[in-house]
């Protein structure tokens, strides 16, 4: 099995793929103008409008109410990213920070709320891990 993409549907998607394609450099192919995609070397963040989930049924999803889901790209230097990015952002969770297992980690939210973590492996250990 193999984990290929998360979905985050959303009510304002012109305005979050924007801020995706923004803050990650890459730019996002448009299927429909309720459905898009930011692919990347190892999965796909697709985002969707409300409008898609009338597909699959009625009630499934409450937009913009992540509570509990970190969004985590690895970049190359979480400190210069956050250089690069931190005037795109409005709501920094945590500026880079050295974390215990060994990962420096940026901490912000989208314009829906969703946490996004922005993170460069730093220790022996965790650059093993994702060598």
């Amino acid at each position: 099995m193999k984990l290929t993409s998360l979905r985050i549907i959303t009510a304002n998607i012109k305005t979050l793929v924007r801020f995706f394609e923004q803050v990650t450099g890459s730019s996002a192919q448009w299927y429909t103008d309720d459905f898009a995609e930011l692919v990347t070397e190892t999965a796909t963040l697709a985002i969707g409008s409300t409008r898609t989930m009338s597909l699959f049924g009625e009630n499934l999803i409450t937009p913009a109410s992540n509570n509990s889901v970190i969004i985590e790209f690895r970049v190359a230097n979480v400190d210069e990213e956050f250089e690069r990015i931190k005037d795109l952002i409005d709501n920094i969770v945590q500026e880079p920070t050295t974390m215990p297992w060994g990962n420096r980690s940026l901490l912000f939210r989208d314009p829906d709320g969703n946490l996004i973590n922005f993170f460069t492996p730093v220790t022996v250990d965790a650059i093993k891990k994702f060598n």
